[in-house]
């Protein structure tokens, strides 16, 4: 519900960095709540899409493209004019499995070693982009690694079904 709040400004209004309101290619921009925003070291921002059919990286197909490509244009652009670092310098990504699932791309400064940046879980917009492009469904039929904490709930259902 939060995420709705924010699309829908009845929350944290004040603190959107960037908005494109096209229903299916658009977003809003906002910083992270782990970011205080008092230095650059460890910048993070969040990238919320308006489309809410798009849960995670797994419902992502080529006809979403003009959205990603959005998302990383100009989310770029917001993070360059407003806090003067370049695109060089963010890493740019989606999480899988998400953390809530509402599709929302992470823009981090590229030194911060923020939580769920390695890459058994951060997938590079860049990257995600490239593969819909050579093949639509590429989601749909790769096979995907994540970590899983041993308290999660997925971790205890892998176990139950002898998979772990």
């Amino acid at each position: 519900q939060w995420v709705y709040n924010i699309l829908e400004k009845k929350a944290e209004a004040d603190r959107i960095v960037h908005e494109n309101s096209d229903p299916s290619n658009g977003f809003v921009l906002v910083p992270d709540l782990k970011w205080n925003q008092n230095q650059l070291d460890d910048l993070y921002l969040i990238a919320l899409v308006h489309r809410r059919d798009v849960k995670s990286l797994r419902d992502l197909t080529a006809e979403h493209l003009p959205l990603l490509r959005n998302v990383l244009q100009e989310g770029k652009e917001a993070i360059v004019k407003r806090f003067g670092v370049p695109g060089s310098q963010l890493r740019i990504y989606l999480h899988y499995q998400p953390s809530y699932h509402h599709l929302h791309v992470h823009f981090t400064a590229l030194g911060y070693d923020a939580p769920g940046s390695s890459v058994e879980r951060a997938h590079l917009l860049a990257d995600v982009i490239d593969n819909l492009a050579m093949d639509s469904m590429y989601y749909q039929k790769r096979a995907l690694t994540f970590p899983l904490r041993a308290d999660e709930p997925l971790f205890k259902k892998f176990q139950e079904a002898g998979k772990v």
